[in-house]
């Protein structure tokens, strides 16, 4: 077998250089928590592919429900041959999305194509064509998707021009001291100067930035948005692709604001790490666009529909929601005790087990080290730690590590946490604070 030096030679030369990798390190096997590279070295995994695997690599009954079905059929198309677990799924996820009001799904394969579907349904429904999205805000890669997200660099760069119609304003971060009534005057502003509301078909939020950094829309923020929504006729469209199935100890972070969105975007852990997305929403705005207007040869794959209704299993009987808190709240209490010592950590949030560690110089908001958090990432991988970087200055860590993991091994990726920390500032782990 190729040892990592051989395998990133080859993936220089046949793969193209705009998909970058956070690491030359090439998996062999995994299994919850852990990984194994080709070198035969073990790593404990914070990133969970970018919060997919909030069941775990491989959960059994995940493994299971994917074998069972691969023996029945693998693919039909379902707008060609219908199966009972697409509908079976869109039930189960109408039951679960927040709110009172009748719901109906719709199933695609990544988060940016629920998002493109949504913006198509909001757009159909509404009759308007404009959006509003927030600065920092992280939609997808391609184009309607793209010109959602609200960073330049590396994403929109080089790639316009993009969507027309789409507006921004600021997202509400405590830490960088941007209130939720700076941003909803952002939009009334937005409303006086830019563009009518009459025209404005959605409102795309997400309750927890992700790529972003990880800060989180405070409930009153999210009621006033519903507020001012619903006063223009305005769709509100809830982006739960990172911080939905369990990741914040609910089972969408938007329950915690009791807001009930029209639409919600849903993906990443829905189905244990195989391709698949949804758009949940309100059954009369969802049945707007007329049959053969929406779908997709690979949206909804049975063997995805399989591995997402034992995924749903898995979070009810293994309790992950509970779970969820109890890992974020030692997670958070671990990385407090880090910033008690190591003052290149400005702040430590998190809800749930979506938490974020951000690293700044002098500790001062206004000087954020994206240097210092590229080291990092690349010292923890030494370590046998393997960390994300977010943000919109370069200089956040998340930490997804999945919600099956031990306590164990959360204690001990929080120890390789600490020696990457004393390498790359050169603090000694072991010093007193």
């Amino acid at each position: 077998m190729s040892d990592n030096s051989e395998l990133h030679r080859r993936r220089g030369a046949a793969v193209a250089r705009g998909v970058s990798n956070a690491h030359a390190i090439y998996i062999e096997r995994a299994r919850n928590a852990e990984i194994w590279d080709v070198e035969g070295r073990q790593f404990i995994d914070f990133a969970s592919g970018i919060a997919v695997l909030n069941s775990g690599h491989l959960h059994p009954r995940v493994v299971t429900a994917i074998e069972q079905q691969l023996q029945r059929f693998s693919h039909t198309c379902f707008q060609i041959i219908p199966y009972e677990g697409y509908v079976a799924l869109a039930e189960r996820l109408n039951a679960i999305t927040p709110g009172p009001t009748a719901k109906k799904s719709l199933l695609f394969s990544t988060g940016a194509e629920a998002v493109e579907n949504a913006l198509k349904i909001a757009r159909y429904y509404t009759r308007r064509s404009a959006l509003i999205a927030f600065s920092a805000g992280f939609h997808g890669r391609t184009f309607a998707a793209l010109t959602l997200t609200g960073k330049v660099q590396p994403y929109k760069a080089g790639f316009g021009p993009l969507l027309p119609d789409v507006f921004h304003v600021p997202f509400p971060m405590a830490y960088h001291a941007v209130t939720p009534q700076d941003c909803l005057a952002a939009i009334e502003q937005l409303f006086k100067s830019e563009v009518d509301p009459e025209r404005v078909a959605a409102v795309i939020i997400e309750p927890v930035l992700g790529e972003g950094g990880f800060y989180i829309a405070p409930a009153e923020f999210l009621q006033r948005l519903r507020a001012l929504c619903d006063r223009h006729g305005i769709l509100l469209i809830a982006d739960e692709i990172q911080s939905g199935f369990a990741r914040t100890g609910r089972m969408f972070a938007f329950e915690y604001s009791g807001v009930e969105p029209d639409l919600m975007v849903v993906a990443k852990s829905i189905a244990g790490g195989l391709p698949l997305s949804a758009v949940i929403g309100k059954a009369a705005i969802m049945d707007a666009p007329p049959p053969g207007g929406l779908g997709g040869t690979f949206a909804g794959s049975p063997v995805a529909c399989a591995a997402a209704l034992a995924v749903l299993d898995v979070i009810r009987d293994e309790q992950l929601l509970a779970r969820a808190q109890q890992l974020g709240s030692a997670l958070i209490a671990g990385l407090r005790k880090l910033q008690a010592r190591y003052h290149h950590i400005g702040d430590v949030r998190g809800v749930g087990s979506m938490v974020a560690m951000e690293l700044v110089r002098n500790g001062s908001a206004a000087e954020p080290d994206a240097d210092l958090t590229r080291a990092l990432v690349q010292a923890a991988a030494r370590q046998g730690l393997i960390i994300l970087s977010c943000g919109a200055y370069g200089n956040v860590i998340r930490f997804l590590a999945p919600l099956t993991i031990s306590d164990a091994l959360l204690t001990e990726g929080l120890s390789r946490l600490e020696a990457a920390l004393a390498e790359v500032t050169r603090l000694p782990a072991t010093a007193e604070a």
